[in-house]
Formats: structure tokens, C-alpha cells, sequence
């Protein structure tokens, strides 16, 4: 397995396990936090995408897939464009609203943009330095697995506030 096929094989999985953790609940259930200021399933759902959208575009050079394919629009919260969920509010986490349709429906325009990225990654690819603002430079491939590791973070949480709202498998 090369690197890429690696890296591409783990984003891949992602959707999967935020599918579990949303599908068949509604807008409200998304909505609903395990404690007073918890993080919502939608939040979570939303976040991930979020993140891994805009950095996968600034490592392309590319538009966010929010903007570019109109999910900024059909989500309609109440934010600007630009907003990724770091540093929200206990209210703003309450803002986002949307259905599992929504939320799963970005999620995989966003992996299938990252997938079509790393695929093409060659190993030497990943040693490119990325950000020379932090000691020692980030490269693309420690900038991938930081994408990934908040995207598997943020994912395990969310079926884990599944669990505390529904007990439900």
C-alpha cells in the first residue's frame, strides 16, 4: 500500500463513521446536546467537514468545496462563509441546524474532494513544507494527518453523543 493509498483509505472512512452516529435522527435529535453546553451531533458533523474543507482547499489552492458547491447556501446558518466551528460559542454550536441529508451530503463532497487529492500524492509530495510558521515547518503529509486525527476525533465523539442522547445502535 503506498502512502497515498493509505491516507485515502483512512478519509474514506470518516463518512462512514459519521453516517452512524446521524443517520435516522431528526433535525431536533441532531440538535440536542448529551449536557448544557455540550457539542451537538450536527455541530460535530458539521465541523468535520468544515475543517477538513478548508484545509484540504488551501493545500490544493482551491476554492472550499462550502462555497464552490453552493453547501454554504443550501445550509443557511446564520455565519459567514469563512466560519469553521473553532472557537464558537455555546449558542453559535446551537446555531447549526440542518438534517442528516445535509450534513452527510457535505461530508462526502469533502472526502471526495480530499480523496481526489491524496490519490494523486506521490511520497515525495508529502515531505513539501506547507507552513514555515511553526518550528519545524509543516509539511503536507503532517498536515494530513492533523486533518485526519481532528476529523477521527471529532467522529468518535459524535458516536459517542449518539449513545449518551439515544442508546441506539
Amino acid at each position: 500500500m503506498t502512502p497515498a493509498e493509505l491516507l485515502a483509505e483512512a478519509f474514506a472512512r470518516v463518512p462512514e463513521t459519521v453516517e452512524r452516529a446521524v443517520r435516522n435522527l431528526s433535525e431536533d435529535q441532531l440538535a440536542a446536546r448529551p449536557a448544557a453546553g455540550a457539542n451537538t451531533l450536527a455541530w460535530l458533523a458539521w465541523h468535520i467537514a468544515r475543517g477538513q474543507d478548508a484545509q484540504i482547499a488551501d493545500l490544493t489552492g482551491s476554492e472550499q468545496v462550502w462555497t464552490s458547491d453552493g453547501w454554504y447556501d443550501r445550509f443557511g446558518l446564520p455565519f459567514p462563509a469563512d466560519a469553521l466551528g473553532y472557537g464558537m460559542s455555546r449558542d453559535d454550536v446551537g446555531r447549526v441546524r440542518a438534517s442528516s441529508d445535509l450534513l452527510l451530503g457535505y461530508l462526502r463532497a469533502t472526502t471526495a474532494r480530499t480523496l481526489e487529492y491524496v490519490r494523486g500524492l506521490a511520497p515525495e509530495d508529502l515531505d513539501a513544507v506547507v507552513d514555515e510558521a511553526w518550528d519545524p515547518p509543516v509539511t503536507a503529509g503532517a498536515r494530513l494527518v492533523s486533518i485526519l486525527d481532528d476529523c477521527v476525533q471529532h467522529a468518535g465523539q459524535a458516536g459517542y453523543v449518539r449513545g449518551l442522547l439515544f442508546f441506539v445502535s
